[in-house]
């Protein structure tokens, strides 16, 4: 009792976690909303998905990192199992490769859309037999250069 009593004070009580994961959640509405008004400009459409500890309402707002996920909604990957006939034509499908180091995985492009992402044709390298693969980190430069590219920053007047 003592040690529930003492971790409620501390803000680990269930009703104050269920309250920051609810509040996590509004903030990803709310950056979601934001966030597809900026990527409007690039042509594309971004989900914004809190991860981790803050999901479960463990960590304050301050509280140490916070995992974010940001999912291209115009981009899939798969397994090798999936039928690609199901996949609307618009969206760029990458085919997932496991057989690598653990937690890691090569994608293959399987099907590019019409339209690509400079971000994605810019990242895409030749394995040497003929495949595209996404370099991640080239992925990561590219997709950074162009959010501070298009950010926008507000000055204020001294």
């Amino acid at each position: 009792m003592e040690i529930s009593s003492t971790m409620t004070r501390l803000g680990y009580s269930e009703e104050i976690r269920r309250w920051r994961v609810e509040k996590y959640k509004e903030h990803d509405r709310l950056a979601n909303s934001r966030s597809n008004v900026v990527f409007r400009q690039l042509n594309s459409r971004v989900t914004h998905i809190t991860a981790g500890s803050k999901t479960d309402g463990l960590t304050c707002c301050f509280e140490s990192d916070w995992d974010v996920l940001f999912v291209l909604d115009d981009v899939l990957c798969v397994e090798s199992d999936i039928n690609l006939h199901t996949i609307p034509d618009d969206i760029n499908v990458f085919l997932m490769d496991t057989r690598v180091y653990p937690g890691h995985c090569k994608l293959f492009l399987e099907r590019p859309a019409p339209i690509c992402h400079a971000e994605i044709f810019n990242a895409s390298c030749d394995n040497g037999y003929g495949d595209v693969l996404l370099s991640s980190s080239l992925f990561l430069d590219e997709y950074s250069a162009s959010l501070i590219a298009h950010s926008t920053v507000m000055h204020r007047d001294q």
